[in-house]
């Protein structure tokens, strides 16, 4: 068996100051970097690092004028400028490779993202991976939407909530429900 961590959407949009801002999402960027260094100083649970990254060109009516907050959104993570790159706060050192997902349209899940003209699902199978682990931004949106695509792509998949922030108690608890309804291993700390 061979686990990878895939973590998604930690952009400076996606956390505190940015456009589309969710609370906790600097924490999530700070604790998964010391995960992370725990992780390579000895614990070894991921032979592999991936991270997802939001990179809108011009993604049509994703950017909402007024947005709607539920198919439609504030500008953000627009490729090439500070919104779209990693928060600082999030260790970048062990990610193999970077998923671009939505430049043209809507894009939630990891997995509609490349690298390389390489699909995730490809990426992970190509490595051998079998099982994952989801972290990041935003728990009931890009979290949900890869955690579910990895399930249905076949990986064991586990969500670790305490290395995620959401949007809303509502719509994270609704998440919540779905992953769980859906096979997915919730747990809060690894």
């Amino acid at each position: 068996m061979t686990r990878a961590l895939i973590i998604v959407d930690v952009q400076n949009d996606f956390c505190e100051g940015g456009s589309l801002a969710v609370a906790g999402g600097a924490a999530v960027a700070a604790n998964l970097s010391a995960k992370l260094s725990d992780d390579a100083a000895g614990e070894h649970r991921w032979q592999h690092v991936v991270a997802t990254q939001d990179h809108h060109t011009d993604p049509g009516d994703h950017f909402g004028n007024p947005p709607d907050y539920a198919s439609s959104w504030p500008v953000h993570c627009v490729a090439d400028t500070f919104g779209a790159e990693f928060h600082p706060e999030l260790d970048t050192d062990r990610v193999e490779a970077v998923f671009r997902k939505g430049e043209y349209a809507a894009a939630y899940s990891g997995f509609e993202g490349h690298t390389a003209g390489v699909g995730l699902a490809t990426w992970l199978r190509e490595r051998d991976v079998t099982e994952v682990d989801v972290v990041g931004i935003a728990t009931d949106h890009c979290v949900r939407a890869t955690a579910l695509d990895a399930v249905r792509e076949g990986f064991d998949t586990t969500v670790v909530l305490g290395y995620t922030a959401g949007v809303a108690p509502e719509t994270t608890e609704r998440a919540v429900e779905e992953l769980r309804a859906a096979g997915v291993h919730l747990v809060e700390t690894i």
